[in-house]
C-alpha cells in the first residue's frame, strides 16, 4: 500500500471497533473506576500526535502516572510516576483502549505504525517519514515484531515495509499475534525507561532505511 486510505480497511475498523467496544464495554467501567480511584482525574490522557500525512489528532489513552514532581516543580522522570495499576494497564496493552475511539472518528486504524510524538516529524529520514502514508494504529507490525525492545531504526524499517506490503489478511495475522504478544507481555519497555527513549533522529536524513 504506497498510499491512500483502502475502503475495506476502513469498513473493517468501523465493524470491528464498534462490535468490540459492545463486548468490552464492562471493562472499561472497571478500568475508568480504578484509574479514578488510584490515579485522581483526569481519567484519560490526551497528547497530540502525527496521524495520516502528519495532521495532527489528539491521541486518547488510560492514564498510567501519577502527577509525583520534584521539589522545584518539575516532574519526576516517566518511569518513576508510573503506578502499579499503570504498569499493569501498559503490560497488557489495556491503556490503549481509548483509542478506539480515535479508530471510529477515522483518525486511527485498528492496525498500522503507532503515532509518535509531534517532533519527531522533524527528525525522520525521507524513507522514515513514508510510516505517514498510512493512518497510525493501535498495533502494527513493529509492535508484534518487538515492540519497544526494539531499535528506532528497527521500528521504522518494519513499519514502513507495512505500508509497502499492506493487505486484509496481513492486518488479520498482526491483530492475531497481538493478542498473543499482549498475553506473553513481551517488549513492553526499554530498560531504564516507562516505554522507550526519545528518537533523536537518524544519523544520515537522506539514507534509507
Amino acid at each position: 500500500m504506497s498510499s491512500g486510505i483502502p475502503p475495506s480497511k476502513r469498513i473493517f475498523d468501523l465493524l470491528a471497533t464498534g462490535l468490540g467496544l459492545v463486548f468490552i464495554s464492562p471493562v472499561l467501567l472497571v478500568i475508568i473506576l480504578l484509574v479514578r480511584i488510584f490515579h485522581g482525574m483526569p481519567i484519560l490522557f490526551s497528547q497530540k500526535r502525527p496521524g495520516y500525512r502528519g495532521r495532527p489528532f489528539f491521541v486518547y489513552k488510560f492514564r498510567t502516572m501519577n502527577e509525583r514532581h520534584f521539589p522545584d516543580g518539575s516532574r519526576l522522570p516517566d518511569a518513576e510516576r508510573l503506578t502499579p495499576l499503570g504498569r499493569c494497564l501498559r503490560s497488557t496493552s489495556l491503556d490503549e483502549l481509548p483509542e478506539l475511539f480515535n479508530v471510529l472518528r477515522g483518525e486511527m486504524s485498528l492496525v498500522g505504525p503507532r503515532p509518535l510524538l509531534m517532533q519527531y516529524l522533524e527528525r525522520y529520514s525521507p524513507e522514515q517519514a513514508r510510516r505517514h502514508d498510512v493512518l497510525p494504529g493501535i498495533t502494527g507490525w513493529a509492535q508484534v515484531n518487538g515492540r519497544n525492545a526494539l531499535t528506532w531504526e528497527d521500528k521504522f524499517r518494519l513499519d514502513v515495509w507495512y505500508v509497502d506490503h499492506w493487505s486484509f489478511w496481513l492486518d488479520i495475522r498482526i491483530l492475531l499475534l497481538t493478542l498473543w504478544k499482549v498475553l506473553k507481555r513481551e517488549g513492553i519497555s526499554q530498560p531504564g525507561h516507562a516505554t522507550a527513549e526519545e528518537f533523536m533522529g537518524s544519523s544520515d536524513k537522506t539514507s534509507v532505511v
